[in-house]
This record gives structure tokens, sequence and C-alpha cells, in this order.
């Protein structure tokens, strides 16, 4: 998939990845700063995952896993600091949740500051921290 929102590519080519632009962002967050080396590299080897790109620099990630027909966990969703203010969270969102592959499975995440932004994408909250979005086929019921 490359879906491209102006300047920026959406892709889930792990090729475009970079490792090391993942991991320095994670290394700063709040979810996954104590999470070793080796297990993000891991993490993402076993995981569908997404970036976002300007030129040839990654300015966004997300990570899903997923079991490919009941449920998928969105985690690792990040948007470069000076970047941030594009709509490129949005776009990513819109992306996953409007896929195909995606779009009937219940989405479960979590986060402590960004509930808002899911929430516009029918994430509701399951209790203070963890979210979750019904798959489309029961929410048009």
């Amino acid at each position: 998939m490359d879906i491209y929102f102006g300047q920026f590519l959406i892709s889930d080519n792990k090729e475009l990845l970079n490792i090391e632009t993942v991991k320095s962002f994670l290394a700063r967050s709040y979810w996954a700063n104590k999470r070793p080396e080796e297990i993000i590299e891991k993490s993402i080897s076993n995981s569908y995952c997404i970036g976002i790109y300007r030129e040839r620099s990654q300015v966004g990630f997300a990570r899903i896993i997923t079991d490919d027909a009941t449920t998928y966990w969105l985690c690792d969703v990040f948007i470069d600091e000076d970047y941030r203010g594009h709509g490129l969270g949005k776009k990513l969102l819109e992306t996953i949740t409007n896929s195909d592959r995606f779009k009937n499975m219940m989405g479960i995440l979590g986060t402590k500051d960004a509930h808002g932004l899911y929430e516009q994408y029918y994430f509701e909250k399951d209790n203070e921290r963890f979210m979750r979005r019904m798959p489309d086929f029961i929410r048009n019921m």
C-alpha cells in the first residue's frame, strides 16, 4: 500500500522503515522508553507496520498486531515532533481504520493522552487508558 498525502508517502513497505528512527522515537516515548532495542526490532519484524515518509526521511510510524480475522492492536504510533500539526496522525488513522484489512475487525489501543484523536475514528474509552473500536459491520447495524 502506498498512499500519497501532499508531500508525504504512507506505506506498509517494511523495506522503507528506518529502524533507527523508530527506536529513537520509542526511546523518548512514555510507553516504550524502557523497551530494549532488540525487542523493538523483533516487534517490528513480527508486526504489520506503516511508515510515513517525507522524501526519504521517516516522520511517522504505526505498528499493528492482528489475527487478521477478528482483532487488531494498534500500538507504537508516532509522528515526529517537527511534523505534528500537518494532519499526518489523522491521515494515518484514517488509512488504518478505513482499510479493507482492518475496518471489520475490533481495534484496541492504549493511550494516556490522545483519546480525542482516536475518538474521531470511533475508538471508545474502555477505561482510563484503553480504547476499543468495534468493527464497521457491528457499528453500522
